[in-house]
């Protein structure tokens, strides 16, 4: 009973010390937490460039709901993407068959001024990877489990790219 009381005491002071260190988040709702409004205005002036295939609309999707959570404004950038995946088998059966497949997914992008002629803000490169199954005999449950790998990997490198964009603007202001 007393390491309990002794744990939670170290994380209580673990999270006053944070509240006094100047943490505060890059983006998210206006007001909350302090959030930097300014980087979340940012993010909601960008749009996202129309990148093709189904795996591609379903990214920028993801974008545009993470870009513009604070709130969309007037485009003044344009976000441009080029996704790839591939895909690799990891295990096999004894009959040599794949039984597990992993998937690279790399999106190479940039953002540019909508100024006429556009100009270069940033650029940069992000990568994830996930695994699903092959299970023997069960093709709708090896498409669902593939359809679900694919959706982690899209919300991952969402994630990933707005949480790089939004550090590098602020470090880097564009007004």
């Amino acid at each position: 009973m007393t390491r309990r009381r002794g744990l939670l005491g170290l994380g209580t002071l673990g999270l006053l010390g944070l509240s006094g260190c100047g943490f505060r988040p890059l983006y998210g709702q206006r007001g909350a937490l302090g959030a930097n409004s300014s980087v979340a205005a940012e993010l909601g002036a960008i749009d996202v460039a129309i990148i093709p295939e189904r795996s591609g609309q379903l990214l920028r999707r993801a974008l545009r709901e993470r870009l513009w959570a604070g709130g969309q404004s007037s485009p003044r950038y344009t976000l441009t993407l080029g996704l790839q995946l591939a895909a690799e088998p990891e295990g096999y059966r004894t009959d040599g068959l794949p039984t597990r497949i992993r998937y690279n997914a790399t999106a190479n992008w940039y953002l540019a001024t909508k100024e006429a002629p556009p100009r270069m803000v940033l650029t940069g490169s992000e990568r994830a990877m996930d695994a699903s199954n092959i299970p023997d005999n069960q093709f709708f449950a090896g498409d669902a489990s593939r359809e679900a790998m694919i959706s982690r990997l899209i919300d991952q490198l969402a994630e990933d790219i707005v949480t790089r964009l939004a550090v590098r603007l602020q470090e880097q202001p564009t007004g």
